[in-house]
């Protein structure tokens, strides 16, 4: 297969503007890591940028052995080639509420994939423009994906919420980033022409699935000291990062934690969260109930409760449960289409998917993930975070948003961050939570119409980070 290398585009014209590139590494025959031939290419072309709104480029590389010879002539058919990628945009998304995950929680006696099903058939309702067999594909994360989270969740969650049998699905884990790792793979079928529509989303049972049950590490992680064992532990990392950063103290951390409380409250009474939260009806101990509120909201926080709760991770340690998300089960789903499709349907966008980027850093620091990934999103793209006016960051412990907002240089009380609250008060379903955070960004820039770009942003076990730009397709009205 011929090398892909995307770059940005004003205005297309074939092969203008184009620079050279080094060509791949030449490796002996039988030497270590030695690609076979075919996949032995020459990415000759791709173009540099610099422009107000990005769009994308495909750049072909040219291979350096005939991959496909010709019968006639002896020389290849594949010829170098360049087209240009379609736009992607966000139509709608939306959540259940989020419930504590075990015993006492909503969704105890609820499967997971029935979460996700109603999630799905919701997002339908509100958009009866969409016919449901001119849906391409459906991509959902899962971080866990066994039991009820199993069985190729997105075929599974298509079938069981009614579409037809010609529409497929499949399944994606990049644990806490799984919601946003099925979105970029639902935007790279649609910027390459193979889908107009995916429908995305993520679940995440954390009562049925608790982290880590039925994972098998390799005993060379240890045995190797290939990573810290902290970095399997979450609250762990969380502990390291004040480690590594004592100037974030866990008085600050308890500030940001009753602060997301507070917001989030707000939200709440404003009636916010009513346009990203379905009511989902479910059986408890206690009989039926409606699960149409999450579990976690503290609005009565204040920081002298938080000061004297326990630290479960360490003696002595800054990671409360206070501030940190709680352990939490929900389900979210969101609507990506190409632009022309939009067009064709009748369909509202409210933002356009500008770049997205992934990065890993220390597993042992996984909270500092979404610093290299925002920083690669804005190399991308030219973008300033100036220019930024809304920040969607996952709350998993409060000092990682204090180490992003760190190495950001953004101050923890920006307006522009977060300013729904975060999973420190609603929770944080792992593998769901991204849809979470492009819902609230949709809904910010729905609020805020002065504002041209959002950016929704996270860290994800094993030390990455997701960050997605986004563009309000509502500026300036």
């Amino acid at each position: 297969m011929p090398a892909l290398a995307v770059a940005g585009r004003a205005s297309f014209e074939p092969h203008a503007g184009f620079v050279p590139v080094a060509e791949h590494e030449e490796r002996k025959p039988g030497r270590p890591g030695r690609v076979p031939h075919p996949g032995e290419l020459s990415l000759s072309l791709v173009r540099l940028f610099r422009q107000t709104r990005p769009s994308v480029l495909v750049a072909i590389g040219r291979p350096r052995r005939p991959l496909l010879p010709d019968a006639h002539e002896g020389r290849s058919i594949v010829s170098r080639v360049a087209r240009e990628l379609r736009e992607v945009v966000y139509v709608d998304g939306l959540r259940t509420a989020f419930g504590r995950a075990g015993p006492e929680g909503y969704f105890w006696r609820t499967r997971a994939d029935d979460m996700a099903v109603k999630v799905v058939r919701e997002l339908l309702r509100r958009n009866p423009e969409l016919p449901a067999e001119r849906i391409d594909d459906v991509a959902f994360a899962a971080t866990a994906q066994v039991g009820d989270q199993g069985l190729t969740l997105g075929r599974d969650v298509a079938l069981l919420a009614g579409l037809p049998h010609t529409v497929p699905g499949f399944a994606v884990d990049r644990m806490c980033a799984g919601a946003l790792t099925a979105t970029t793979a639902g935007a790279g079928e649609i910027a390459m022409g193979a889908a107009d529509v995916v429908l995305v989303g993520g679940v995440e049972h954390m009562g049925h699935h608790p982290m880590g049950k039925d994972v098998d590490f390799n005993p060379r992680f240890d045995a190797e000291r290939i990573v810290d064992e902290s970095a399997a532990v979450m609250g762990e990392t969380a502990e390291n990062l004040h480690d590594a950063f004592p100037k974030l103290t866990k008085e600050e951390a308890d500030a940001f934690a009753v602060a997301s409380q507070h917001k989030a409250a707000t939200a709440w009474e404003q009636g916010v969260m009513a346009d990203l939260v379905v009511p989902m009806s479910v059986f408890t101990d206690e009989g039926w109930t409606v699960a149409d509120r999450d579990q976690f909201l503290r609005p009565e926080t204040t920081l002298d409760g938080l000061a004297g709760l326990r630290t479960p991770f360490r003696a002595g340690g800054r990671v409360t449960a206070g501030n940190s998300a709680g352990l939490t089960d929900g389900a979210t789903a969101a609507l990506l289409v190409s632009e022309d499709a939009a067009a064709e349907l009748e369909l509202q966008p409210k933002m356009r998917l500008v770049a997205f980027a992934y990065a890993g850093v220390e597993p042992e620091l996984m909270g500092l993930g979404p610093v290299p990934a925002t920083k690669r999103v804005l190399a991308q793209t030219g973008v300033s975070l100036d220019e930024i006016g809304l920040f969607e960051l996952n709350e998993p412990f409060a000092v990682q948003v204090l180490s992003w907002c760190d190495g950001m240089g953004i101050v923890a009380d920006d307006p522009r961050l977060n300013p729904y609250g975060g999973a420190i008060a609603c929770g944080h379903p792992l593998a769901a939570t991204g849809v979470r955070l492009m819902a609230q960004l949709a809904r910010g820039f729905h609020d805020r119409p002065q504002v041209r770009f959002g950016l929704t942003a996270l860290c994800v076990g094993l030390g990455m980070g997701a960050a997605i730009l986004w563009e309000n397709l509502r500026n300036g009205a």
